[in-house]
């Protein structure tokens, strides 16, 4: 529960009785851990400090609205707002001497040190985990090294920042910690350093949990997205899904589907690939928006078009997740599956496939590239449509209802969001002029 937030839209508003109200919301959550006169104290507290916040003077503050919300645009849904938002968030950084960077819209970047590749990623937690510390810790984990992985770099240490709100019980940051600790230890890759904070300090009060992994890992070579090229075979590993997985059985009340996740099948996959000195053109995790998002991302920063036959993905997704994801109404291709993609040329096919089944893990053809741009979804010998939708395919009950919900006009918010963008961009390159010229901030 954010007081800082309530406190400021109350006092623009002009809300009656802010202070007592506020008073009766941390009674509540509270509860018999606070005296009633200690809550309108700390409620005191709040307001003097936002009013004191409310309208603050100097340029650095400039914060002109965009008119549009993360959840109008789809931002962290893996759909068409949040690839549009990515690319505007490459604009925001601008051009880097990296090898690898946003530009790309690969999930990890990489630099260039010392003849060798670094190659760098961070994952956010999945938000809905946040009551399962333990599987939040897990499944953000695994999709770090994912990110790794995919670079063909072998990572080689972690972080973690944990932010747990006010009112949570330490036991779910040792639980969470425990999560990504057990990755760690299964796949011989340290957590080394991190942070422990809580969400908003004082002013939110709960106990919500959220927060990310990061890893580093090291290579010679990579194989970043935009490698693709025509004549390249599309393989993919088996999936059974990771932290979308998770929240769509525990949401829908399958809670037995959650162990079929358990697993670190990718990263053995990864793992025995990097083994080889096999020639692979491109990797990515089926993850953004499931196949039909990566899938566009690819074509697009590669220039090249991808076919998949879908029968023959389908077989690779457990069984028992691909049953409850169909009795669910809920599209498999959009969602996570926590696959392994390996587009290369078909010379390496055959070693690709003998290496991945070694580590005990399935795998098979699913596609090819071809000249051109854009997806095709061949089912039954018809060509069907693959794009991918505004958010990804609806996996709990409120994101069914938020997709049921009034919609506003895509290309309305694409072009706020573009000024949004420019208007950051702008005051980048001033502030940057102004400390790195020697100015003085106004």
């Amino acid at each position: 529960m954010d007081l800082e937030g309530f406190a400021k839209r109350g006092l623009s508003r002009g809300h009656p009785d802010l202070e007592e109200r506020l008073a009766e919301m941390i009674v509540e959550v509270k509860g018999e851990r606070i005296t009633r006169a200690h809550a309108e104290r700390l409620a005191k507290a709040v307001l003097e400090e936002a009013r004191a916040t409310l309208s603050p003077r100097g340029d650095v503050f400039d914060l002109p609205v965009a008119g549009v919300t993360m959840g109008e645009f789809g931002v962290g849904s893996r759909g068409l707002g949040d690839f549009y938002a990515h690319e505007k968030i490459a604009e925001v950084i601008g051009e880097t001497d990296a090898v690898v960077d946003s530009r790309q819209l690969d999930d990890s970047g990489a630099v260039e040190a010392g003849g060798r590749y670094i190659v760098l990623t961070v994952d956010g937690m999945h938000s809905r985990l946040s009551d399962y510390p333990f599987l939040a810790g897990f499944h953000v984990t695994r999709a770090t090294l994912r990110d790794i992985y995919v670079m063909r770099a072998r990572p080689v240490a972690m972080f973690s920042d944990i932010h747990l709100a006010d009112d949570g019980d330490l036991s779910r940051l040792f639980d969470h910690l425990a999560g990504i600790a057990a990755v760690g230890e299964l796949t011989g890759v340290p957590l080394i350093t991190g942070s422990t904070l809580r969400i908003g300090g004082d002013m939110v009060i709960g106990d919500r949990l959220t927060g990310c992994v990061g890893a580093v890992g090291v290579s010679d070579r990579l194989s970043p997205r935009k490698d693709a090229a025509p004549g390249d075979v599309i393989l993919m590993t088996e999936g059974a899904g990771g932290g979308t997985v998770c929240a769509a059985a525990l949401y829908y009340g399958r809670h037995e589907v959650v162990d079929e996740t358990m697993n670190i099948k990718f990263l053995e996959a990864a793992s025995a690939l990097l083994e080889q000195e096999v020639e692979i053109h491109a990797m990515t995790d089926v993850t953004n928006g499931g196949i039909r998002g990566d899938a566009k991302e690819i074509s697009k920063t590669a220039g090249v078009k991808l076919i998949f036959q879908e029968e023959r993905m389908a077989r690779l997704v457990n069984r028992r997740v691909l049953e409850m994801l169909e009795d669910l109404e809920i599209d498999y291709l959009g969602v996570s599956i926590d696959a392994l993609l390996i587009i290369a040329p078909p010379s390496s096919a055959g070693e690709i496939v003998r290496a991945v089944r070694g580590a005990g893990v399935e795998i098979d053809a699913i596609g090819r590239v071809e000249e051109g741009r854009g997806v095709e979804l061949h089912v039954d010998g018809e060509v069907m449509d693959f794009e991918p939708r505004f958010r990804e395919s609806a996996y709990t009950p409120i994101k069914r209802a938020v997709d049921e919900g009034p919609a506003r006009e895509f290309l309305e918010m694409r072009e706020k969001v573009d000024r949004a963008a420019e208007r950051a961009i702008a005051k980048k390159r001033r502030f940057v002029e102004r400390i790195g010229g020697g100015g003085r901030a106004a």
